[in-house]
């Protein structure tokens, strides 16, 4: 964003069907026929601390002094809607780390281990998580995918987060939070950025799956050149920002963005096509002010605009965003228990059995 923030982290810079023999939790699950009118919501990006911290005001200091226990009550909460993965956003961020690392300073939190809490609640409720490989180095810069001494700690943080948390049951993939404009078509830094990460991952962890979620939906260019770059990008899953809650789209408008990114990934089975469908809306200035709940109305279109060509839906994101009623680990704005209410009415009356509590 500008300032730089997570929809935006490279956006100043130029960077930048599921098979069964991929990741076959979200194998095209509900159908991307036109029939389908909708899919439920299966995820979410997930954070102990939001990064821009003039958009995480209503939960930042929430999750703060959140305990471990709290920490793991979130995670079953998120669980209880029908939610099976989770995308941690960072593992290191203003260069200080969320785990004991020599890397740089550890964030006093509350909880002295979350990426622990979490996981060890996952493993019981059957949430899936993606890892988030950064940021080791200035998260603002559009350099951090190049610069040297960057490089250096992100790689060796994955291979630390491997060797603490790889035991875990629901430590399921890896994500590459650097984000990608795609300007047309992905950038060839990008490209190796991704591969390198996932290069690593896989020598270290066979079995786990890599995830990216570029922006620049509405101007990607789905041809013959852009396939070519799916072919050689080393990652497992893509899913696109829709990129409504920054204005930059709207849900009119998605449809057209993700038949064609359909298309191309048609043509490249092993890359899943997912959604990064943002939930929130801004309360003044875009990218300067605080992220308040959006209207259910407007996600509801969200779903319905993308339903028929991605194989699953994540939002960004439940934190902040939603939260049930009561909770005891309630972080964001009140509005939060409101879109959580409409969101599951819809799913009990259009997805009878998603929920779990």
């Amino acid at each position: 964003m500008n300032p730089i923030s997570r929809r935006t982290f490279l956006k100043s810079s130029a960077i930048g069907a599921l098979t069964a023999a991929g990741c076959s939790e979200g194998n095209r699950e509900n159908s991307s026929s036109p029939q389908q009118l909708t899919k439920p919501l299966k995820g979410s990006w997930f954070e102990f601390q939001h990064h821009n911290t003039a958009e995480g005001v209503y939960w930042n200091p929430q999750c703060q002094a959140f305990t471990c226990a709290q920490w793991e009550d979130k995670v079953a909460e998120i669980a209880g809607i029908g939610m099976e993965y989770l995308v941690l956003m960072a593992t290191a961020l203003y260069f200080e780390a969320y785990y004991k690392t020599n890397i740089f300073p550890q964030h006093v939190m509350e909880c002295d281990d979350p990426i622990e809490a979490v996981l060890s609640a996952a493993d019981r409720v059957g949430v899936k998580f993606f890892m988030g490989g950064g940021f080791y180095g200035d998260w603002m810069s559009p350099e951090i995918i190049t610069d040297p001494e960057a490089g250096k700690k992100r790689l060796q943080a994955i291979e630390e987060l491997t060797k603490l948390y790889g035991h875990h049951r629901s430590f399921y993939g890896w994500y590459w939070p650097n984000e990608a404009y795609i300007n047309k078509h992905f950038s060839e830094r990008f490209i190796d950025y991704v591969n390198e990460c996932s290069g690593l991952a896989r020598s270290l962890s066979p079995t786990t799956k890599t995830l990216i979620a570029p922006y620049g939906t509405r101007v990607a260019v789905p041809d013959d050149e852009y396939v070519r770059q799916l072919e050689r990008m080393d990652a497992d899953i893509i899913a696109y920002q829709d990129e409504v809650g920054v204005r930059k789209s709207t849900p009119d408008e998605t449809p057209a963005f993700y038949e064609g990114l359909r298309k191309a990934h048609d043509k490249v089975p092993h890359v899943a096509l997912w959604a990064d469908m943002e939930i929130f809306e801004f309360e003044g200035e875009v990218y300067r002010s605080a992220l308040l709940p959006a209207s259910f109305d407007r996600v509801e279109r969200q779903i319905k605009s993308i339903s028929p060509y991605v194989d699953t839906i994540l939002v960004y994101q439940y934190q902040g965003m939603m939260n049930k009623p009561n909770s005891d680990s309630f972080a964001g704005h009140p509005d939060s228990v409101k879109l959580y209410n409409d969101y599951t009415a819809w799913l009990i009356k259009n997805h009878p059995g998603v929920m779990k509590s």
